[in-house]
């Protein structure tokens, strides 16, 4: 496992390691953060020296959308060695978003695409891409299922609010085009501040200094806490009555925790999370957060991504695949 550094905060890096018992990484490029370039460049430059010294190795898997994603496929592809990519597919069809220039780069230099949704799947077939194609479920999923009991019982949300199940939402604002613009930013707090409940706000690093820079205060009803390790945001997304979120993440942890979910844009990759109303988009007008909030789901949710075996689903596949390659007999 390489660390790209991409975060480094311990909020939002050390801690998952420590939570999920994951193995420590094997190196730690420290890339940091910076401009889109800069920091895609940074990873570049570490990733690629240390792969020619690090084989042998037979494929490289990257994750997600994040620039540490695309800069790994760019080495990788250079270098020729396979890349796999797992959540393959998504596309919110707003190339205003870094993360939709990175998966479709991405999606267009890996050998294997495992999908998270059906979705995902034919979004790809709609760009000709069918090779290498295989419909595994979400991960994330895989990691819901196997750690809410662990959160449930050994964080509860006494440990982190003054707030019991029911009585508060739960908040989350870090992307670029609600952070980076101030009266966007500054609707969003006023929302906040004008809901029928408190709000409950890990302040991500990020939106913690434009606030400052913006000169942005808080109201009344905004409980501003530290950012959270997985478990406790597995335990605060069962107790909040409602997720007011920008996350891509987020809202599916909600939709598996049958807890509503209202996100701050203009679109979802995740378009199964809209149906029966469990997610509804807010677009530009934030004032349909109010009746969003006011509108209960339609129905039971479904389950669009997998059976919670994701991972080992891709873990037989990559193998499959890498022993094939090998050997074209077997």
């Amino acid at each position: 496992m390489v660390h790209t550094g991409q975060h480094y905060d311990v909020a939002l890096s050390a801690i998952f390691f420590e939570e999920m018992g994951i193995s420590e990484p094997i190196v730690n490029l420290g890339a940091g953060s910076g401009t889109h370039a800069r920091q895609t460049g940074d990873i570049m430059v570490r990733l690629e020296a240390y792969l020619i010294n690090a084989k042998p190795y037979d494929a490289l898997l990257v994750y997600g959308d994040t620039n540490s994603t695309l800069a790994a496929a760019l080495v990788a592809a250079k270098l020729h060695v396979p890349i796999v990519h797992v959540e393959a597919g998504l596309r919110s069809f707003n190339r205003q978003m870094p993360e939709e220039i990175n998966r479709i780069a991405t999606d267009r230099l890996a050998s294997m695409l495992f999908c998270p949704s059906r979705t995902a799947v034919e979004n790809l077939a709609n760009e000709g891409i069918v090779d290498g194609v295989v419909n595994t479920g979400d991960v994330m999923y895989d990691a819901l299922l196997r750690f809410r009991p662990v959160a449930l019982t050994n964080h509860p949300i006494s440990d982190v609010i003054p707030f019991r199940k029911g009585e508060y939402y739960l908040a989350t604002v870090h992307r670029a085009e609600n952070t980076n613009d101030r009266e966007r930013l500054a609707q969003i707090l006023t929302v906040f501040d004008n809901v029928n409940q408190p709000v409950v706000w890990p302040v991500h690093p990020r939106a913690a200094v434009l606030m400052k820079q913006y000169e942005l205060a808080l109201g009344a009803n905004i409980l501003p806490i530290d950012p959270c390790g997985y478990l406790a945001v597995l335990s605060l997304l069962d107790g909040a009555s409602a997720v007011l979120t920008d996350s891509g993440g987020l809202q599916k942890e909600a939709f598996w925790s049958r807890t509503p979910c209202v996100t701050l844009r203009n679109e979802t990759e995740w378009v199964e999370t809209l149906e029966g109303g469990w997610n509804v988009l807010a677009g530009n007008d934030l004032s349909t957060v109010y009746e969003a909030l006011a509108t209960a789901p339609l129905t039971e949710p479904d389950s669009p991504y997998g059976d919670g075996k994701a991972a080992q689903y891709v873990a037989e596949a990559v193998r499959d695949r890498l022993i094939r390659d090998r050997d074209p007999h077997e």
